[in-house]
């Protein structure tokens, strides 16, 4: 075993494909692949599944991964400290629901790093495409929430896929509405009150259902609904068509403050919400730190830290 092939590992899961990987490796995908095979052959397990639609790590693969990261990154201080080499750039991944708080910790975790390189990426998506990205190691961590009505359904496919969820603050529902809408002024907001009133959610695709909405209540009817995929569109909805949507009731006071408010809404349900992590992975330094910004920022909008 040599810290090229595990390079090769780490790369190959990186990209997604053994195609890819091999031009960014800048070696011949044969090659690529007969090295894969000689490590797979010399610990006599298998660390990729191979198939028409491409490759996916096995279980024993998702292990040996971890363990090659650290490897890999035991090296890489070995290099800075005696042959005066670049540090490997910092890496973090972050899958998230539509969470502003989300977005202001992982700037904050930028600008804490001391670093000269450094590649993060946050992905503002699906709740199922979070469970899967954290799931197939894409992402190192994702943002979900949990409520009475979803967490059974939920909790089992976490279970199924082996991964945590950490519990990071409890919400009282609160609505996104325009300053202008009339109900902005109340202190207390009911679902037959937004009835006259567009309600937005965010889409989840074909394989979608309730269970996995990033709204924890909807109204039994709505004759007026609007589905979108992104952040930016749902705030310019909200003040555009005076639309509504449920959410936690953080919001970013940088974002909007002068057009947008949110307003408790009169319900029973709570969102729980947390950080899911896959249970054979051990988090980077940055994702670390990126979970550190991210319960200071959640402290800071008022909320209590859940232990």
């Amino acid at each position: 075993m040599t810290l090229l092939q595990l390079k090769y590992i780490v790369k190959i899961v990186e990209c997604g494909s053994m195609n890819e990987a091999s031009h960014e490796l800048y070696v011949s995908q044969p090659a690529l692949s007969s090295s894969v095979k000689e490590l797979e052959k010399e610990l006599g397990i298998e660390i990729f599944t191979r198939s028409s639609q491409g490759i996916a790590l096995t279980v024993d693969g998702a292990e040996f991964l971890t363990y090659a990261r650290q490897v890999l990154d035991q090296a890489s201080l070995l290099e800075e400290r005696y042959k005066n080499a670049k540090p490997r750039k910092q890496l973090c991944t972050v899958s998230t629901q539509h969470y502003m708080f989300a977005v202001e910790a992982f700037v904050e975790m930028i600008n804490s790093i001391k670093s000269d390189e450094y590649e993060f990426t946050i992905r503002e998506t699906r709740t199922r495409d979070i469970i899967d990205s954290v799931a197939n190691m894409r992402s190192d961590l994702g943002i979900i929430y949990l409520s009475d009505f979803n967490k059974d359904v939920i909790g089992k496919l976490l279970r199924e896929k082996h991964l945590e969820f950490h519990p990071l603050f409890r919400a009282p529902l609160h609505v996104f509405i325009s300053r202008d809408n009339p109900l902005a002024t109340k202190k207390l907001i009911t679902m037959k009150d937004l009835k006259p009133f567009p309600f937005i959610q965010y889409e989840q695709g074909e394989d979608g259902s309730f269970y996995f909405a990033e709204e924890a209540v909807w109204p039994d009817y709505s004759p007026k609904q609007i589905n979108v995929t992104d952040r930016a569109t749902i705030l310019n909805f909200i003040i555009g068509l005076n639309g509504y949507t449920v959410c936690t009731g953080i919001d970013n006071g940088d974002l909007n403050n002068e057009k947008i408010v949110t307003v408790p809404l009169d319900s029973d349900e709570t969102m729980l919400v947390g950080w899911i992590t896959n249970e054979r992975a051990k988090l980077s330094t940055a994702a670390e730190n990126y979970l550190e910004k991210l319960k200071s920022v959640v402290a800071d909008h008022g909320y209590k830290l859940i232990d």
